[in-house]
């Protein structure tokens, strides 16, 4: 493990290339009062650990459990769904055709959202990515295609489709001259953002959210701080094999990194959303990355608890595992939220 305290917390990275970029919106109004209307829509739990917080040596303990998310396993349902569902109510998507990459859960919200509403989804994945989530997709009624080891491989060969064969790209990231479409799916990530402060029973003194690219992390840390202000530590956990928002906020521009695959694959993304980027920069207290051991025995510990994912869903809590009093005011006291973002593989 090792951690930075972020240097522009507050006002965020003053780099010209983000001038034009747009901060992650914090408002949950709109992004719930259409997520209601669909028929797989209700809040996930938040579930309180009493053993895990021992053993983190805090006061109390909150996840909030996005496994069972609009049954697609994983806290993405909110995202390419709602930009699928936000289409539909400015006319009708019968016919049309979405393009995306993704490690799985992204792809599952697509293609769920296109079959909801007439549409076609074709999803991109990595050749890293498990057969497992393919035959998920299918089930969808996604067309499933591989493209390449990693998913920066997978996201330019949909990139790609999109421009040749007149696809729809929906992404879950962003950069310079595509911030529409990833700014509105970063909106429905606020839904879970919003249950989760409205069940808390009092607002929490930190809260560690786990990035790839960063848009669930960025999300939540615009409605929290909008919420609660600045009171809670707010701590982003990376791969230390990707940690793309880190070495971004330390240079002071957005950068590619370099690694090995992760056994966070879902997490493994070596460049930054530009929107993710730039809200944390802002939002966040600090940027912590994980090894691969801390994930894999994080992930045994919490599956003990009850609560089976994946070393991605449980980055966040392997986070506060590790971290002890690295990070500021992180003692006996805290009150610590985390996300469980996905259940376990198939």
């Amino acid at each position: 493990m090792q951690i930075m305290i972020n240097p522009h917390r507050g006002h965020g990275l003053d780099d010209p290339a983000l001038a034009e970029i747009p901060f992650p919106a914090q408002d949950a109004g709109p992004p719930r009062a259409l997520m209601a209307r669909c028929p797989r829509a209700g809040a996930t739990p938040l579930v309180e650990l009493p053993g895990l917080a021992r053993q983190a040596g805090v006061a109390g303990l909150y996840v909030k459990d996005e496994r069972a998310r609009m049954g697609l396993g994983s806290f993405k349902a909110l995202g390419a769904a709602y930009v699928v569902a936000c289409d539909a109510a400015e006319g009708p998507v019968t016919g049309r055709s979405y393009v995306t990459a993704s490690a799985g859960n992204h792809g599952l919200s697509l293609a769920a959202g296109a079959a909801a509403f007439g549409a076609r989804a074709v999803i991109y994945l990595s050749a890293t990515v498990p057969e497992g989530f393919a035959a998920r997709l299918a089930a969808e009624g996604a067309e499933v295609r591989r493209a390449g080891t990693t998913y920066e491989d997978s996201m330019a060969a949909a990139a790609e489709a999109a421009r040749t064969e007149g696809l729809e790209l929906v992404s879950d990231s962003s950069w310079p001259g595509y911030v529409t479409r990833p700014h509105r799916l970063m909106e429905g990530y606020l839904v879970l953002a919003a249950e989760a402060v409205a069940q808390m029973p009092v607002p929490p003194s930190h809260v560690f959210l786990q990035a790839g690219v960063g848009g669930l992390a960025a999300a939540a840390a615009a409605h929290m701080r909008a919420a609660w202000g600045d009171a809670p530590v707010i701590t982003v956990v990376e791969p230390e094999a990707a940690p793309a928002l880190v070495a971004s906020v330390r240079a002071g521009r957005a950068v590619t990194t370099k690694g090995p695959v992760s056994i966070m694959g879902r997490l493994d993304c070596k460049v930054p959303s530009l929107i993710a980027l730039k809200g944390l920069a802002r939002d966040a207290d600090a940027f912590l990355t994980l090894t691969e051991a801390e994930a894999a025995e994080a992930s045994e510990r919490v599956a003990r608890a009850g609560l089976p994912s994946t070393p991605s869903g449980v980055a966040g809590l392997a986070g506060l595992l590790a971290a002890g009093p690295a990070v500021p005011g992180l003692d006996a006291a805290a009150r610590v939220l985390c996300i469980l973002s996905e259940q376990a593989d198939p």
